[in-house]
């Protein structure tokens, strides 16, 4: 019998004779409301218009909390510069959607005449476009506002497009639009007075942006009007069919580059005298490489998440060949390759994307990486470091009684207050010395030779080779992902009640195989994903404000 006849066997029994679940039925925590990322925001465009419209403009900037930028949209209003923002990035997008080069192939119709108010085909472009940008059906009123507003503009300019370009800002500056707004009805039970169920519209976008990052398509967005989506059988027949979709490695994508805290990539520099390979474009290709390592791994492999950590097959770039010291036969794009045998470095841990991350400019760092593996893989919280701290060792690279990072951490962490930190840090980070500031292959660091022998909670290991080995063979580290993408999830930490979820889904992750798509049926498909107990504080303050924004900009609540 495999391993999803036994769950599905253990379901039906949980069902049947009320035995306990390990914490399947929890209910969810506080509800939430999402700014949209770049990312999404820009999928919601090629949703709506097409791939021929070019997103353009600077977006506000993401804010990272217990280690998820998920997390920290829960808790980000608009500010008005960033509002400003939003709406020269919609007017540029509605002219292109109302060109003459590209309005016959996006528009639903066309006016009877350029000149002249036609309500009726606004009406219907506001109500196709406006279902795909909302992600729900509008409303006469929304769409009734809407048609006003441009046949005023249409009459005052002689120009239908003019007024239809009112209509699509509008609706692209909507707080509906710009964030997820979820909404709930009462689902009381009597040992949970406060239970509340998503509506099947709230649900239906919750889903599409954990497994694809994107709004609902139309089959999604039909179920729950329908109201199918309250069922639970009907809830993981879309999730299934979502699960075989090719958008789910898109939604792997976008949770990989937030828990491994790829937007670093955008401010990142080194010194070009230390690195003289170093290029934009090769940065670019690292980041690629890793997210293409996953998602080959994970999904098209169907693999153990723990191989994330030994595997020595990786896609290459000729930009990254020389950092790797693999030969590349492509000129441009990918192609497959083993790292060799010769080099100590094989899995995540070895890619030049962490290296470059969690470097200096001019240097490596243990530390930095440390941190990361910790705090991103582990799950772990790794205090700041104190205000008094000398740095003085790690300025002076090749002083002549410290030449390598161990020999100049060994005296920097004789500090009382830096030790507690640096014996979880530096030991894994250590052993990924032999990568430097951009991950190239070295084995001394000043002429000194590189110990990168240590130990990973009572693990022996010498290289990073071994380490990940270590990191695959501890529970911590599947233990984490599953914290991690529970969050990533639900936007928000976990609370207290639903903690005896997570080991649940914990142990459903280990029985499955350590399969991702798995893992993340069962979160979607989890009582905790489709209830909730209320707003928390935190995020009906920032609910406040932006629909008082959104109404103070957007010239009235008909027109959000």
């Amino acid at each position: 019998m495999d391993n999803l006849s036994k769950l599905v066997i253990c379901a039906v029994l949980i069902a049947l004779l009320g035995c306990d679940s390990g914490g399947a039925d929890a209910t969810g925590g506080p509800l939430t409301m999402r700014r949209l990322t770049a990312d999404q925001y820009r999928n919601a465009i090629a949703d709506a218009f097409g791939h021929a419209v070019e997103v353009s403009g600077r977006f506000e900037p993401d804010n990272r909390r217990d280690g998820l930028n998920a997390i920290g949209a829960s808790l980000v209003a608009i500010t008005p510069s960033g509002f400003e923002q939003y709406e020269a990035m919609a007017r540029t997008i509605a002219d292109q959607v109302t060109s003459v080069e590209l309005r016959d192939d996006i528009l639903p119709c066309s006016p009877a005449a350029a000149d002249t108010v036609d309500d009726e085909c606004t009406a219907q472009i506001v109500s196709q476009i406006g279902r795909i940008l909302l992600r729900r059906p509008l409303t006469d009123e929304d769409v009734q506002a809407r048609v006003d507003a441009a046949a005023l503009a249409t009459v005052e300019r002689q120009d239908y497009f003019a007024g239809l370009r009112l209509a699509l800002v509008s609706l692209m500056t909507a707080p509906n639009f710009l964030f997820r707004i979820e909404e709930a009805t009462p689902a009381a039970l009597p040992e949970q007075p406060e239970r509340l169920q998503l509506t099947d519209l709230s649900l239906a976008s919750k889903l599409s942006y954990f497994l694809w990052n994107r709004g609902p398509d139309e089959t999604l967005l039909a179920a729950a009007e329908n109201g199918e989506l309250s069922n639970p059988q009907a809830l993981a027949r879309q999730v299934d069919r979502m699960l075989a979709s090719g958008y789910l490695a898109d939604g792997v994508r976008a949770y990989f580059e937030d828990v491994l805290r790829f937007d670093l990539f955008d401010d990142l520099d080194k010194d070009v005298a230390n690195y003289p390979l170093f290029s934009a474009g090769m940065a670019n290709d690292a980041k690629e490489q890793t997210l293409r390592y996953i998602t080959e791994q994970l999904l098209d492999g169907d693999g153990d998440y723990r191989t994330l950590f030994t595997s020595r097959e990786i896609p290459m770039t000729r930009s990254l060949g020389p950092i790797y010291g693999v030969p590349v036969r492509t000129v441009e794009g990918w192609e497959a390759a083993i790292l060799p045998t010769t080099q100590a470095r094989a899995g995540l841990l070895s890619h030049a994307s962490f290296a470059m991350l969690f470097s200096h400019p001019g240097r490596s760092s243990p530390t930095l990486r440390g941190v990361f593996m910790r705090e991103a893989l582990l799950c772990q919280t790794i205090p700041e470091a104190p205000a008094d701290v000398d740095f003085t060792q790690f300025v002076q690279d090749v002083a002549i009684e410290h030449k390598t990072a161990r020999d100049r951490l060994e005296v920097h962490s004789t500090q009382a207050s830096c030790n507690k930190c640096h014996v979880l840090t530096d030991p894994i980070g250590l052993a990924l010395e032999n990568l430097d500031g951009i991950g190239k292959f070295r084995r001394t660091e000043n002429q000194s030779p590189i110990d990168t022998s240590g130990d990973f909670d009572g693990v022996g290991f010498t290289d990073a080779v071994e380490l990940g080995q270590a990191f695959a063979d501890n529970d911590l580290v599947s233990a984490c992902l599953v914290q991690n993408m529970y969050r990533y999830a639900v936007g928000r930490k976990q609370t207290n009640s639903e903690r005896p979820l997570l080991r649940y889904l914990e142990s459903a992750f280990a029985e499955q195989g350590h399969q991702l798509p798995a893992l993340m049926r069962n979160i979607a498909t989890s009582e905790a994903f489709r209830t909730a107990t209320g707003l928390d504080t935190a995020t009906a303050k920032v609910k406040s404000r932006s629909n008082d924004n959104g109404r103070q900009e957007t010239g009235g609540s008909n027109a959000t």
